[in-house]
């Protein structure tokens, strides 16, 4: 077994928790006591201490990460895709407590938190950089509207919308022009979510690569491409009505015929704490019934 590095101990822990989960409550009364006993100070983003119940200090979210060490998600992988956003470019690293059943981000399980715990306050954890795609919204030569995706960024169409044409270039130079139902455009950790689902390649999650892939294309011969990170995407809109962008599910915008997407690998990364050393292939195991 390799050993896991030592980094600075954990002073200060900001939560951010899944409002619509019952449990959370209870995570939350029994691990903010166990914290300030051992000197942590905790703070809760605002909007997650809305939902519970206890006697907490709260901040902002956009004062929060500035005044912590570090960020603990309470939920699934919905919820620490919602805290990726928020930490942004500060580079405080994360951990997920998987309340979820899936859980490819968030790793540890809520039986094993308090060992967890106990290794970030001692310095004992590893941390995984992961590359992230800056996300822009081309119309008229402008730009309009500017995303950061840690999963993927996905053109798509609307429920009753007809097939939409997609051209896509990288460096400038042509790849494909796709008629499908839309475009997942994905990171190594996207890999195992939405580009999954559709059929794409397991990528693993510290590579240097970007994930091209159409939804339901109309011609067989159309199948994922996965190309170096240092190329810049580009995707513009042919033809289609009722198409929209969502970025990493949460956040979007419709498109108009003409729009582009600009996709390029961000400068900077989100740095995932991993108490327990990182086992990616343990991980697929237990999460696709692999054996």
């Amino acid at each position: 077994m390799i050993p896991m590095m030592m980094n600075r101990r954990i002073r200060s822990m900001g939560i951010v928790l899944k409002k619509q989960d019952a449990r959370v409550c209870d995570v939350v009364r029994e691990i903010l006591p166990w914290l300030e006993a051992r000197g942590v100070d905790v703070l809760l983003e605002q909007e997650s201490a809305k939902h519970v119940v206890v006697d907490a200090a709260a901040a902002p979210s956009d004062t929060l990460v500035g005044r912590v060490d570090a960020l603990i998600v309470l939920g699934g992988d919905g919820t620490l895709l919602h805290a990726a956003r928020l930490i942004g470019s500060s580079g405080v690293p994360i951990i997920g407590i998987n309340l979820g059943s899936l859980g490819f981000l968030t790793e540890v399980k809520l039986d094993e938190m308090y060992t967890a715990m106990e290794g970030l306050i001692a310095g004992r954890y590893d941390i995984e950089e992961r590359m992230l795609l800056d996300v822009e919204v081309i119309r008229d030569e402008k730009s309009i509207a500017l995303y950061r995706a840690l999963n993927d960024a996905v053109i798509n169409k609307g429920a009753l919308a007809r097939i939409i044409d997609l051209e896509v270039s990288a460096n400038s130079q042509p790849v494909l022009l796709t008629r499908s139902d839309g475009l997942i455009i994905a990171t190594p950790t996207g890999s195992t979510a939405y580009s999954l689902a559709a059929g794409g390649p397991i990528l693993y999650p510290t590579l240097e690569a970007i994930i091209i892939e159409s939804i339901c294309p109309h011609s067989l011969t159309n199948r994922p491409l996965v190309i170096p990170d240092r190329h810049e995407l580009t995707v513009c809109l042919c033809r289609g009505q009722d198409v929209y962008l969502t970025v990493d599910g949460q956040v979007g915008m419709p498109l108009r015929p003409r729009d582009c997407v600009r996709i390029r690998r961000a400068e900077t990364t989100l740095k995932l704490m991993l108490p327990f050393g990182n086992n990616f292939f343990k991980l697929l195991r237990e999460k696709l019934g692999w054996g």
